[in-house]
């Protein structure tokens, strides 16, 4: 199964891009799609889900062009938008059933599948009372589970772990990981550490373009060797951040602990094992 995106473009007017020229070749497995707020991410899966057309280009799933055909695609698709939507007045037993409708899900394995996904999201407890008094993290799992029930093979996920405790966004990733033996997972996050634990491939996106694309640590070589920490005094701070690129910083013992990226570290700097946030950051803020 392969997905390929060729010389994408949208334009929103005649000076807005949201997306320019993009190209892309997906395989089986989980890509994290990294990128700030604006970066085009949004844009990108709307056009792969079919719920919006490029301006220019082709998307083609199997060789098969998913703009002139969206119903090829629509068939193997499970998406989640940012701004997922559901039906208060009903609960998730009700809220699955109908969405399994819309889909053209049934038979005799509906109930043993929505079963399933209720206690893989952890929703059993909850599943016979209506959604509208879910808590927001609640809602959110409700929408991965309809994003499920049809075994989807193209799975798209954009900004999934909003509202999800630390303890829901382990379970996510446990059950995304179960599923990329056999689908393309898209998952679209502008936390690093939701990307890291679980993606093979990672793309870097900023204001509609591609930065880079890879494996992880190809994207790591990025900042190999630069990555250090170092301790400088609080009134410092904002001027250390004026010169270099600043990853994090701690307060210890009335100091700041700085990490940072440079080629030319102060003496007292200690060398540190990169990360891929460490090269997103650098990415996103030389590019």
């Amino acid at each position: 199964m392969t997905l390929e995106i060729q010389n994408v473009s949208k334009l929103y007017n005649r000076n807005k891009y949201g997306l320019k020229d993009f190209s892309l070749r997906i395989d089986k497995g989980i890509l994290g799609l990294l990128g700030p707020n604006g970066a085009g991410k949004s844009t990108l899966l709307k056009m792969i889900a079919t719920v919006s057309k490029p301006t220019e280009g082709i998307i083609s799933l199997n060789k098969n062009n998913i703009v002139k055909d969206a119903n090829y695609m629509r068939k193997q698709l499970g998406f989640l938008p940012q701004d997922f939507g559901v039906y208060p007045n009903l609960n998730t037993y009700e809220f699955l059933e109908y969405m399994a409708a819309m889909k053209g899900v049934g038979g005799a394995n509906l109930k043993p599948r929505i079963k399933q996904l209720l206690e893989g999201l952890n929703l059993m407890e909850v599943a016979k009372k209506p959604i509208g008094s879910y808590s927001g993290g609640m809602k959110q799992r409700v929408g991965i589970a309809q994003v499920l029930l049809n075994n989807p093979k193209i799975i798209i996920f954009d900004e999934p772990t909003v509202g999800l405790d630390p303890e829901e966004r382990v379970r996510f990733r446990n059950l995304i990981s179960d599923l990329a033996n056999d689908c393309i997972v898209i998952l679209s996050s502008h936390i690093v550490s939701d990307i890291d634990t679980i993606a093979d491939k990672v793309v870097i996106m900023k204001n509609g373009t591609l930065i880079t694309h890879g494996s992880q640590d190809d994207i790591i070589k990025n900042v190999t060797n630069t990555v250090f920490e170092t301790t400088i005094k609080n009134e410092e701070l904002a001027n250390f951040k004026a010169q270099h690129i600043v990853v994090s910083t701690t307060r210890k013992d009335g100091h700041m602990m700085v990490r940072y990226i440079t080629e030319n570290p102060l003496e007292n700097a200690t060398e540190m094992e990169a990360s891929l946030e460490d090269a997103y950051l650098y990415l996103t803020k030389t590019n």
